[in-house]
C-alpha cells in the first residue's frame, strides 16, 4: 500500500537525492571516482562539477567519468544520453536506476552493455537532504560503463 502511495507522489515529484554513504560505498566497492554528477542540485550534488535541471545535462558533452541518478520520469532519456556518452568518450559513468529489466530501455542501454550490481532491499532516498518517510517503489542497482 505504502509503495502504491509513494508512486503517486512521485508523478508529481520525481527527483530525490542519492543518500552520501550509498555514493561513497559504491565508488570504493566498485573503485570509480566520478567528476560530474549530471542531473543534481546544488544542494545534493555528489561531484564538486554537476548539471542541473536548468543547465539540461542532456545538451552537454559528458567527457568526464560521471555519476547519474536520473528523475524516474526520465530513466530512458538519461540511459540513451549515458551510454552514448560513456562511448563517445571512453569514460566511466556510475548510474543509480530502478532495476526494471524488462524495460526497452534496459535491453538496448544495459543488458550485455554495462556492469549491473543490484542492490538489497530498497532504497530510502533523500528530498531536501531529511530521508523520505518511504523507500523506493521499485528495487536500485547501479549500472557502470567502463571504457
Amino acid at each position: 500500500m505504502s509503495s502504491i502511495k509513494h508512486l503517486s507522489i512521485i508523478k508529481v515529484q520525481d527527483e530525490y537525492e542519492t543518500p552520501q554513504n550509498l555514493y561513497d560505498k559504491a565508488c570504493l566497492d566498485y573503485k570509480i571516482n566520478p567528476f560530474v554528477d549530471v542531473c543534481a542540485t546544488k544542494e545534493n550534488s555528489k561531484c564538486d562539477d554537476y548539471f542541473t535541471k536548468e543547465n539540461d545535462s542532456l545538451t552537454k558533452d559528458w567527457d568526464i567519468p560521471f555519476f547519474m541518478n536520473p528523475p524516474y520520469s526520465r530513466v530512458a532519456d538519461f540511459m540513451k544520453k549515458a551510454y552514448y556518452e560513456s562511448k563517445k568518450w571512453n569514460v566511466e559513468g556510475l548510474i543509480l536506476i530502478y532495476a526494471k529489466t524488462d524495460t526497452k530501455f534496459w535491453h538496448s542501454f544495459i543488458e550485455n552493455k554495462a556492469e549491473v550490481h543490484f542492490l538489497k532491499g530498497r532504497i530510502k532516498f533523500l528530498k531536501d537532504g531529511i530521508k523520505t518517510k518511504n523507500s523506493a517503489p521499485y528495487p536500485s542497482c547501479w549500472i557502470i560503463y567502463r571504457p
